[in-house]
């Protein structure tokens, strides 16, 4: 017989197990992404980077789920690095934007080999995957 604590037990949240499976999925990505001397909220930024080459710091913030106040160092020292340029929008000031430089263009290159160290790390099958992707994104949308 459940009583009214039993949707406080551990075992009973969604939560959890979907924290614990991001945080060691991120864990397992730490030594391939120590080889490039980036951590892992570097790589997504730099994913997104790759794909539109230009974006404002909102929108990057929108495609990785994250806000200015997380993005501004993360961008900062990926700056230092001379991965990315920041630069005020000549349109409006406050806006700004973000560059991926040539020194951060060729860092694709050598992220390349990520995904796939990755994939013997997660084993499922490709439907598998495919469903988790979507079922995720769908918490996501919703909250």
């Amino acid at each position: 017989m459940s009583n009214k604590y039993d949707k406080l037990k551990l075992e009973n949240q969604l939560c959890f197990p979907l924290y614990a499976a991001s945080k060691e999925i991120v864990r397992h990505y730490k030594p391939f992404l120590d080889k490039l001397d980036m951590t892992y909220t570097q790589y997504i930024a730099m994913m997104v980077l790759w794909e539109h080459k230009k974006l404002t710091v909102k929108e990057l913030g929108e495609y990785l789920y994250l806000d200015s106040g997380t993005l501004t160092p993360l961008l900062k020292t990926m700056e230092k690095k001379g991965w990315i340029e920041r630069n005020r929008s000549k349109e409006d000031e406050r806006v700004l934007n973000v560059t991926i430089t040539k020194q951060g263009e060729a860092l694709r290159e050598q992220a390349l080999s990520v995904p796939e160290q990755m994939a013997g790390c997660v084993h499922l099958k490709q439907e598998e995957i495919a469903q988790l992707y979507q079922l995720l994104y769908k918490i996501l949308d919703n909250l």
